[in-house]
């Protein structure tokens, strides 16, 4: 039987069960291979490598949210139910005010219900990041809403409904997500133009201090898309999804998105490939900002996105 921790980080989830931490794993054997390599690929990480522009992505569901989701951030499937950050900000005199708001993290069933909703930052720090479920956790951030400024590290864990500070940091971590292999945490700045890396001790506190944000951020070479939301997904590899808006001379505006997978222990892309999938409500790219993967038992990747806000859709893909 694969280890618990091998279970999350190699995306094999037994379709329709429940799998938050202190449930029993169920649905299928798998024979035990021994310890994974600290490098090797996880199954995920080899399907989605096989990804191309011309990869066929089939729509196998759409979920119905049945609540006001306001501006979506990041998600994560346990189980049957997902787990999805967003962003809800104030108008003044009808105009969306950037320094005031609320943080949210929304529990969502399978048939698109509310099951339980999570309060999430301060009144000056409330924009949530993307997101990332560890086997045990679930690692968010929330951010002041601007680039170059503050935000405050959770966990939360699922089971209790706890939620915990773990740090504070000089800078807009607008993704965040921890590696178990090695006891890392991960973050991304404000449209992912940096890379930070943390170490954390087996209770999940950081080691020791660390220099400013200046000192450790190492610069993302990629530039095509920014990342919106990330998936740990073992052998040291980062699944990022997100977008960018391009336009020509003529100011004519194009909207892409994609998916890489980024090596974290030399800061590079492994594989980077466009998603050519667009909401058929508004028109956004489908890694506008949520999505998780995982392998299905016939070794597809199943992918969810819910690329609206307010009233969304969870749009379930097979590839």
């Amino acid at each position: 039987m694969l280890t618990r921790r091998d279970f999350f980080k190699n995306g094999l989830w037994p379709l329709g069960a429940l799998c938050l931490p202190a449930a029993p794993l169920t649905g299928f054997d798998l024979p035990d291979t021994g310890p994974a390599s600290h490098k090797s690929e996880s199954p995920l990480s080899i399907r989605l490598k096989s990804i191309t522009p011309q990869t066929p992505w089939t729509l196998i569901k759409q979920i119905k949210v049945r609540f006001r989701t306001f501006h979506c951030q990041g998600m994560v499937k346990i189980g049957s139910d997902f787990w999805v950050s967003s962003v809800e900000m104030t108008p003044v005199n009808g105009v969306i005010d950037r320094s005031s708001g609320a943080g949210h993290l929304f529990r969502i069933s399978d048939s698109g219900d509310k099951l339980a909703e999570v309060s999430i930052g301060e009144p000056a720090i409330f924009h949530p990041s993307g997101i990332d479920f560890d086997g045990h956790h679930i690692w968010i951030a929330a951010a002041a809403y601007r680039p170059d400024s503050e935000a405050i590290i959770y966990r939360f864990d699922p089971d209790s409904q706890q939620l915990t500070e773990v740090f504070r940091w000089q800078d807009h971590v607008g993704g965040v997500a921890a590696n178990p292999d090695d006891h890392t945490l991960h973050g991304i700045s404000w449209a992912s133009r940096k890379f930070y890396s943390w170490d954390l001790s087996p209770e999940g506190q950081l080691r020791k201090p660390y220099p400013s944000p200046a000192q450790l951020a190492r610069l993302n070479p990629a530039f095509y898309i920014d990342y919106q939301d990330n998936q740990y997904l073992g052998g040291q590899e980062m699944l990022y999804t997100g977008l960018a808006v391009y336009k020509d001379p003529k100011d004519n505006k194009f909207a892409l998105g994609g998916l890489e997978i980024v090596d974290l222990d030399k800061g590079l892309p492994v594989h980077q490939t466009p998603v050519p999938l667009w909401s058929p409500v508004t028109g956004r790219p489908m890694t506008t900002n949520p999505s998780c993967f995982e392998l299905t038992r016939e070794n597809k990747v199943r992918a969810c996105f819910m690329p609206d806000d307010d009233d969304s859709t969870i749009y379930v893909y097979e590839v």
